[in-house]
């Protein structure tokens, strides 16, 4: 089955449709999407390293617009959508210690968070929801955005070879730390705010 997944995901990494489905992810986990779209990014800039700058901008471009959805979510329909969203994550009794964090330090929540394996679409709809400053979002998301984006690109630019090597050997290994790294994410998540 772990070899299927790879191989199909490896597939649509090479596909002329990788570009598209990777700006779609990117844009879905930034408001309410849980998988990040570095299981798309990663293959992509291994099967194309020369093209790895330009998978990590369509990444950010897709993951700062979705943030805009989540932010209109936070701020148009927490009540509804926004709030469910929030509660299947588990993040429905720490809303109060997260809005007192905003009030004083937003501008580094938003920072911190969109380079860590912690949730964005958390950040994006509380700074919807807190009605933070919509510009300064935009810009410091492209910032976070970008650079994790571009970080995992050049790192797979650089040593791509090995770690190519590495996902075909083991993927099992690759992909449980993959989750491992996610679930990690979500759990300090949890107990920061």
């Amino acid at each position: 089955m772990v070899d299927t997944l790879y191989a199909r995901v490896k597939a649509l990494a090479q596909s002329r449709h990788a570009e598209a489905a990777l700006a779609a992810v990117a844009f879905a986990e930034s408001s309410f999407f849980p998988v990040p779209p570095d299981i798309l990014l990663a293959p992509m800039a291994l099967a194309y390293p020369s093209r790895a700058w330009r998978f990590a901008l369509i990444a950010t471009v897709a993951s700062v617009a979705g943030g805009m959805l989540g932010y209109a979510i936070g701020a148009l329909l927490y009540d509804t959508l926004g709030a469910w969203l929030v509660q299947l994550y588990g993040y429905g009794a720490k809303m109060d210690a997260l809005k007192a964090t905003y009030a004083q330090w937003g501008w580094l929540v938003i920072l911190v968070k969109g380079v860590t394996p912690i949730p964005y679409k958390l950040v994006t709809i509380t700074s919807g929801l807190l009605a933070y400053n919509f510009p300064l979002f935009v810009a410091l998301s492209a910032v976070t955005r970008g650079a994790r984006f571009f970080l995992v690109a050049g790192a797979l630019n650089w040593f791509g070879e090995p770690v190519r090597n590495a996902m075909e050997r083991n993927f099992v290994a690759v992909l449980a730390a993959f989750v491992a790294v996610t679930a990690a994410g979500f759990f300090i998540a949890m107990k920061v705010f």
